[in-house]
């Protein structure tokens, strides 16, 4: 099963851009991988559209996007064409086709002894597909969510966790809870106070030895 700081499955794929071979096309930089259960579902073509739209926000992050759902590519192309009369945003990103579940299989997203194909199957066959991954530089997973159908996944929050993941990736430090970009974060419990005082020769408050606050980093 995977896990946060599994390796990320590489794999070779059709995609509405061309064929890629996963970790060569993720480069150096940051993925967002978030799948879907089948073409033309509703609330997955209101999330494919606002993450058209705010590809911009992820770029500036040197993250890519892209999108998976358990049909071919063809259906994809089609799909995209509902995607941008309905949203607003044409797709501006690969989305893979998986008609072999292959993709879905490796990321644990169906089991592994699932047979056949994507065709004759339903988005109620395919419900666990659902989810996003963070994965870093190193090709490994940062971090992982899993929706259920009726309910549309919060590409804000998303975001704030890349910023995050980003973020204690550089610095030896923690985000509290409902942290934004910019605001105070917490000394790791890992850093002794020695460390802490090099780091952050500011110093930090601490209203618990184990609770230490301070500015985020601005490197």
């Amino acid at each position: 099963m995977l896990s946060i700081n599994s390796t990320a499955p590489d794999f070779t794929a059709d995609t509405t851009e061309g064929s890629i071979s996963f970790h060569d096309w993720i480069g150096d930089g940051w993925c967002i991988l978030f799948s879907h259960p089948k073409d033309f579902t509703p609330v997955c073509t209101t999330e494919l559209g606002y993450v058209a739209g705010m590809k911009k926000e992820f770029d500036k992050r040197n993250c890519k996007i892209i999108g998976l759902s358990v049909d071919p590519v063809s259906n994809h192309e089609e799909w995209s064409k509902d995607i941008e009369e309905t949203q607003g945003h044409a797709v501006n990103y690969p989305l893979i086709g998986d008609p072999t579940l292959a993709v879905a299989k490796a990321y644990n997203m169906l089991p592994a002894d699932t047979g056949g194909t994507s065709e004759g199957r339903t988005p109620v066959d395919n419900a666990t597909v659902r989810s996003v991954f963070v994965i870093g530089p190193d090709k490994q997973i940062k971090a992982m969510l899993t929706y259920p159908m009726s309910t549309g996944r919060n590409f804000d929050e998303i975001l704030r966790l890349l910023d995050s993941c980003q973020l204690t990736a550089k610095h030896k430090v923690a985000t509290p809870a409902n942290w934004q970009n910019g605001e105070d974060v917490i000394i790791v419990p890992a850093v002794k106070d020695d460390e802490a005082k090099e780091r952050f020769p500011g110093g930090w408050k601490a209203p618990k030895p184990y609770l230490r606050i301070v500015p985020q980093p601005k490197d």
